[in-house]
């Protein structure tokens, strides 16, 4: 973690406070945010990239080095057919976009999560967009699509006893550093603070190993309405902070 330089146009001095490396958010709240407005649920999805698209932009801007939002959970298959076929076409819609909007940005876009449940389309603009932004040398985006770290986890388990097996690994050398390496983030500091707006109190199968000392900072709000100035709001929280990391 470090400071960083200030953003005059936001009204926070970012230069005083200390900000995380590396920001979870939890987009939740899109579908509450559309009922309350007698809209049907795949309005609240659009607005709900809309917000991301801003927030997105801001963290890169005021300095923040990594961030991983929660886009489309191993659980939300689960849904209503017709809500998951709208945010598959909503993916598909961002990602075409994105080529184009984030293509003079420094951002560099990773997904995370199983991509094989995905069509060849979306799967095909995955990796466009990730290899388009490789070189980059801005914010780590991670796009969390298909995730759940349950399955993470175990993907990782089965990913290291084939390596033993193959005498690629030794099980005496598995150790917490290596365990991290078979994960999705491998490579990534784990998350200083994870944001979750909508008020609910759970972590929903995100980032369980990354998040073992992260700092959460749930908020009132649904995903749609949330400003640039509630991302201020959680980093004066964040930073008031004592980390202790099970110390004194």
């Amino acid at each position: 973690m470090a400071l960083f330089g200030k953003n005059k146009k936001e009204g926070l001095d970012h230069s005083q406070i200390l900000l995380p490396s590396h920001i979870g958010i939890i987009m939740d709240g899109n579908g509450r945010w559309a009922k309350k407005r007698g809209l049907p649920r795949k309005a609240g999805h659009s607005a709900g990239a809309k917000t991301f698209r801003k927030i997105t932009r801001y963290c890169s801007d005021i300095g923040i080095k990594y961030l991983t939002v929660y886009a489309f959970s191993t659980e939300n298959w689960k849904r209503p057919d017709d809500e998951v076929k709208s945010l598959m076409k909503l993916f598909k819609s961002y990602l075409e976009e994105a080529l184009e909007d984030f293509k003079d940005d420094s951002i560099v876009v990773k997904f995370i999560g199983d991509k094989s449940k995905f069509d060849d389309d979306l799967r095909s603009l995955m990796i466009e967009n990730e290899e388009s932004s490789k070189d980059r040398n801005g914010m780590v985006l991670n796009i969390a699509m298909n995730y759940g770290s349950r399955d993470e986890i175990i993907r990782a388990v089965k990913n290291i006893c084939t390596d033993v097996m193959d005498s690629k690994l030794l099980k005496d050398d598995i150790d917490e550093k290596i365990f991290s390496d078979y994960l999705y983030t491998s490579g990534q500091p784990d998350p200083d603070l994870i944001i979750r707006p909508s008020g609910e109190y759970r972590i929903s199968n995100f980032l369980l190993w990354q998040s073992a000392y992260t700092e959460f900072v749930i908020m009132n709000k649904l995903w749609p309405d949330f400003e640039k100035s509630d991302l201020d709001e959680a980093l004066k929280i964040y930073s008031s902070r004592n980390r202790r990391y099970g110390g004194v």
